[in-house]
């Protein structure tokens, strides 16, 4: 029996699917899949967890799962021990019932996928410059809602990045060393954490506010200035 990395490309190449495809559609089932993680999947290098098994065998059209897999009869299947006329009848008076709304289950929603990342309050940094080096945090579990490409969440203190982002709003963070100009991002700057808006221009660096009440924040040169992470949520 073919392992289940060789049915997976199998069946995918069957429908003319690249991984590409079969990643954007887990993806689009709240199960977000990037290529090279499945790839692993088809090569044998790691197997997928009962989410993402299940999710794959509904997207490539696989419903004997026993059979496919394991080979051979299910010995619980009721329908084991018929031949194929027998197997016919019970699969038409099935779509009788199905028919009926007395008969239908109720729908079943597949089980999404949940992670643990460190949730940070902004004040906690202050004074020290070293915002996702101390212990001020709490692990939270998340779900799809927050972005795949998140490492760390952040607690928003203040009104300055209105109406965009609220006081004790969570923000979702891919943490780096490097922003764009117009990205907003994690920054820390005379002993204190930031959310804000990334300025570069010939003038110099600034730190923008999204609430106009705010002043930019001149960076001076020769100062200490970190960038933490991109905001991605």
């Amino acid at each position: 029996m073919d392992n289940i990395g060789n049915i997976f490309a199998a069946y995918r190449k069957n429908l003319k699917y690249s991984q590409q495809d079969i990643c954007d559609k887990l993806t689009g089932m709240g199960i977000p899949t990037k290529p090279a993680a499945y790839s692993t999947w088809e090569t044998g290098n790691s197997i997928p967890n009962a989410v993402q098994f299940l999710a794959m065998c509904k997207i490539l059209g696989i419903t004997n799962i026993f059979n496919q897999f394991i080979g051979g009869y299910n010995p619980d299947d009721p329908m084991a021990e018929l031949n194929e006329e027998g197997r016919t009848m019970a699969l038409n008076y099935i779509d009788l019932l199905k028919g009926s709304e007395k008969y239908q289950a109720a729908p079943v929603r597949i089980l999404q996928p949940v992670r643990i990342l460190n949730l940070y309050d902004m004040p906690v940094s202050a004074g020290t410059g070293q915002f996702l080096d101390n212990d001020s945090y709490e692990e939270v579990e998340v779900g799809p809602e927050v972005p795949e490409t998140a490492d760390f969440g952040v607690r928003i203190s203040g009104d300055s990045m209105m109406p965009r982002y609220l006081d004790k709003q969570i923000v979702w963070i891919q943490k780096t060393d490097e922003l764009n100009d117009g990205e907003i991002g994690i920054f820390y700057y005379n002993g204190n954490a930031y959310c804000k808006k990334l300025l570069c221009n010939k003038k110099g660096t600034y730190l923008i506010s999204l609430n106009d009440k705010y002043e930019p924040i001149e960076i001076a040169e020769g100062s200490t200035f970190k960038t933490f992470g991109r905001v991605v949520s």
